[in-house]
């Protein structure tokens, strides 16, 4: 089967040195793209440019992204091939820059801001979201989403998964974080939660439901 994982983080840039990120070293998707590589899959790892996990990928073919609109553009690359499958597990960007401003209130458009220019003012707005996309992209394939949820409670988190399957046509959710607690939560449409102790333990269970969809 050929499958896709998407891991790491992208970044949206306020200038032309400095950028908006998020905290992801992408070791859980290179983890994913060994262990089915193993499987004997054709796996495409898609690694954001920050992605710092030495972790080796096997034989996956490891293709590098920056910005949200960077890895669309991959991955509409990559769906003209189609694919079996589709795990999108990066952590990308949820505002970006819409302007800067100084404390005048007046446009800084420098290529570099100025270090003594003083106070400045970002005002961000909601980036590209892909998840809602990944069904046009790949429309018959196995699309599984990921849920990163710090705030509320453990039933808040499995409730914004389901929710994220719901709104996207998507098969699966992968929750995770403080809110949904230890470990991994592995979440389906009318089934009962799949709960994965750690990392490993996740990508063991991935590629097997992977098999068990042939």
């Amino acid at each position: 089967m050929r499958v896709i994982i998407t891991c790491g983080p992208s970044y949206e840039p306020i200038d032309g040195v400095r950028r908006l990120t998020n905290f992801s070293t992408g070791e859980l998707g290179l983890l994913l793209a060994a262990e089915l590589s193993r499987a004997g899959h054709d796996a495409v790892c898609l690694k954001g440019d920050g992605a710092v996990s030495r972790v080796d990928p096997g034989v996956a073919r490891v293709i590098s992204f920056s910005t949200n609109a960077d890895l669309l553009a991959r991955l509409h690359d990559i769906g003209a091939g189609g694919a079996d499958a589709v795990f999108h597990a990066a952590a990308l960007c949820d505002y970006e820059v819409k302007d800067v401003r100084d404390g005048d209130g007046s446009p800084v458009t420098a290529k570099k801001i100025p270090t003594l220019a003083g106070e400045v003012t970002l005002t961000l707005r909601p980036a590209l979201k892909l998840l809602p996309s990944l069904r046009a992209i790949f429309p018959a394939s196995k699309i599984v989403g990921w849920k990163y949820e710090l705030n509320g409670t453990h039933e808040d988190a499995e409730a914004r998964a389901r929710e994220q399957i719901s709104a996207n046509g998507t098969q699966a959710c992968v929750v995770n974080g403080a809110a949904w607690g230890a470990g991994f939560g592995f979440i389906e449409p009318g089934r009962e939660v799949i709960r994965p102790a750690g990392k490993p333990a996740l990508c063991a269970f991935l590629a097997e439901w992977l098999r068990a969809w042939k």
